[in-house]
């Protein structure tokens, strides 16, 4: 069952923010266990961002969130956020596509 994980964080240093997750993503090339990612801006509250990661399971999630370069890029983005980010745990029960 694919697992996607919302990470939800202030930051009034998003350029900071994003330089270092491309960083992290040319880093892990090749390895990365997720399978698609997205980053929002909430429009209703300044400096609020969300991130959508989906991966194939649960279980390769929580492989990605053991590995060493994943907790050293979590300490690095906290250093950047205004207060501590907020994780949501999800399992895909369904999925559409509305093209066209």
């Amino acid at each position: 069952m694919k697992f996607v994980q919302i990470i939800e964080y202030r930051t009034s240093r998003i350029d900071e923010f994003d330089a270092l997750l491309d960083a992290w993503v040319e880093k892990n090339k090749g390895r990365r266990l997720a399978s698609r990612a997205m980053q929002t801006r909430d429009r209703d509250k300044e400096n609020v961002y969300l991130n959508i990661v989906e991966f194939p399971s649960y279980e390769q999630a929580m492989e990605n969130s053991d590995r060493p370069e994943t907790a050293e890029f979590a300490a690095q983005m906290a250093a950047l956020c205004d207060g501590p980010p907020v994780f949501r745990n999800l399992d895909l029960l369904d999925e559409r596509n509305f093209e066209g």
